[in-house]
């Protein structure tokens, strides 16, 4: 009789490795997923996987002991957009215990929300979430070149000169740094809104760009992710289910096969509708109540 890792070799050239199959499956990020497999958490066919190793969709996959089902992985797909409010951090669990993106998500059977790319505590407005972890690395990896527009409130005085120093690049503490786009939107005096784009995803990138001009960013919201722009109907602090045409053109952004936006039905959907019917608007968040 063969062995679980005879078995297991024989077809690692028809497989994807273990981290991407994971990603697809929607348990975790590529990069988490590798970082599980280099700790020893991750088992294949009751074998310990190592990084390069490679599994099947009828594999036994297990992640600290507890079954995976990669059954199904990469055949459809969850996003939504979400609109954060101010107050709250992009982790799943704070140690300062701060409200986090994840408290108010809906809830998933057998897959995990991934968030494209982060917003910080000061900033709100559009964070897209999927349970395709590929579709998040690709969305979020700088070689994808992916937009992102904000509408960002400044106090100071602003004229062309500084614009144009800003669209050609300005050094900051980790590199050059610029805007793709600055246009000016509303407001006079010494508080005016403008809607600028980045291509990156680095660290206050826009609020170290405005201040390397001594101007001070008093609000931030992000309002587009690529094709997809902040919904109108989303209110703060709530989320809306993207549809096929949406997750379709994400897909098309970074040249992969689209998958088919999950839909549900029974009590699946029921269970759906009293989470979307839940939800409460939320300016701001302040901390997490202690619990009793």
């Amino acid at each position: 009789m063969r062995s679980p890792r005879t078995l297991w070799i024989k077809n690692r050239t028809m497989n994807e490795r273990i981290q991407k199959l994971l990603a697809i499956a929607g348990v975790a990020s590529r990069r988490e997923a590798e970082r599980w497999i280099a700790d020893g958490r991750v088992t294949v066919n009751g074998v310990i996987a190592t990084l390069g190793d490679r599994a099947g969709r009828h594999d036994e996959v297990r992640v600290d002991g507890r079954s995976i089902d990669v059954s199904d992985a990469g055949k459809s797909c969850r996003v939504i957009a979400y609109n954060k409010p101010i107050g709250e951090v992009c982790t799943r669990n704070d140690p300062e215990g701060r409200a986090t993106v994840f408290d108010h998500l809906p809830k998933t059977k057998n897959e995990r929300w991934i968030n494209v790319g982060r917003l910080d505590i000061n900033t709100s407005g559009l964070l897209l979430f999927t349970t395709d972890g590929e579709m998040a690395n690709k969305l979020m990896h700088p070689s994808s070149e992916i937009d992102r527009e904000y509408a960002v409130r400044v106090r100071g005085d602003v004229d062309e000169e500084m614009i144009k120093r800003l669209k050609e690049g300005v050094m900051l503490e980790d590199g050059i740094a610029r805007f793709t786009d600055v246009r000016f939107f509303d407001g006079d005096g010494q508080n005016k809104w403008y809607h600028v784009v980045v291509m990156e995803g680095r660290n206050r990138e826009v609020r170290r760009l405005w201040e390397s001009q001594g101007i001070t960013v008093s609000r931030l919201k992000r309002v587009r992710y690529g094709c997809i722009f902040l919904p109108g109907n989303v209110p703060v602090g709530t989320w809306v289910e993207m549809g096929q045409k949406d997750v379709n053109e994400l897909y098309d952004l970074v040249g992969v096969r689209p998958k088919q936006a999950k839909r549900f039905i029974g009590k699946e959907k029921e269970q759906m509708d009293r989470q979307a019917g839940k939800q409460k608007i939320r300016q701001t968040v302040g901390r997490r109540r202690p619990k009793a």
